[in-house]
């Protein structure tokens, strides 16, 4: 087993006035020549967002785009006629394919909007643009794994155009969890969204991240409550 260490605080961080943001990877203002993907992942993103403030319509294509809320309300708008609201406990997935263009914004008057975005190169390109977002039980993740995102056409999670899954999972403390990869081939990265946990003889805290190849199972122990987030992909 293979292993890179991503520790929070050394994430490129930005604050933009109505954004603040940490970077797990190189994108607009900070750039890493050692940090510019993990497999097809190209892109996670830590964003807070103020209150009536977002991203103006901006362009978009050939990219698997999704968005995870942790606090508060996602408005998007897109050149589909897609208009959707999001909030925690729900994931949107945007393919821009052949080019999409889309705004999202913080719609609330008094509160803020925290979420993470990420992006993954796609497995087939200029595909017709789609947009698709889907609310998820809080109770289907409790000490295991919850299928949020898939290659395959699956009504209980969100499909995405590359041999990629996505999983969301709150570990509680001294509780042990199997992850066995999908895909051989596959490689993957796990963030802890809050909490603490051991994996080999590692220990991450809130926000660190690992990314892991060359293996095909592994074991990992919440040692206080964790959220963790598990992007498997190709490498």
């Amino acid at each position: 087993m293979k292993k890179i260490i991503y520790k929070a605080e050394t994430r490129g961080s930005f604050d933009y006035g109505w954004l603040k943001t940490n970077y797990s990877f190189s994108f607009n203002r900070y750039f890493n020549p050692e940090r510019m993907n993990f497999g097809k992942l190209r892109v996670l993103n830590d964003d807070i967002v103020l209150p009536n403030k977002g991203f103006d319509t901006h362009p978009h294509d050939n990219m698997e785009i999704i968005t995870i809320p942790l606090q508060g309300y996602l408005e998007h708008t897109d050149s589909t006629g897609t208009k959707g609201l999001i909030s925690k406990g729900e994931v949107q997935i945007m393919s821009a394919g052949s080019g999409i263009y889309h705004s999202e914004r913080n719609p609330s008057s008094d509160e803020i909007l925290q979420l993470f975005q990420i992006w993954i190169l796609p497995k087939l390109m200029n595909i017709q643009p789609r947009y698709d977002q889907k609310k998820f039980n809080h109770q289907d993740r409790i000490n295991k794994l919850q299928l949020i995102v898939s290659p395959e056409v699956n009504p209980d999670a969100l499909w995405i155009n590359q041999d990629a899954f996505l999983y969301l999972s709150d570990l509680k403390e001294n509780n042990t969890l199997i992850y066995k990869l999908n895909i051989s081939e596959n490689i993957l990265f796990i963030m802890v969204i809050e909490g603490e946990i051991e994996i080999g003889n590692e220990i991450l805290t809130k926000r660190d991240a690992i990314g892991i190849s060359d293996f095909q199972t592994l074991s990992l122990k919440a040692i206080k409550d964790s959220e963790l987030l598990f992007i498997e992909v190709p490498s």
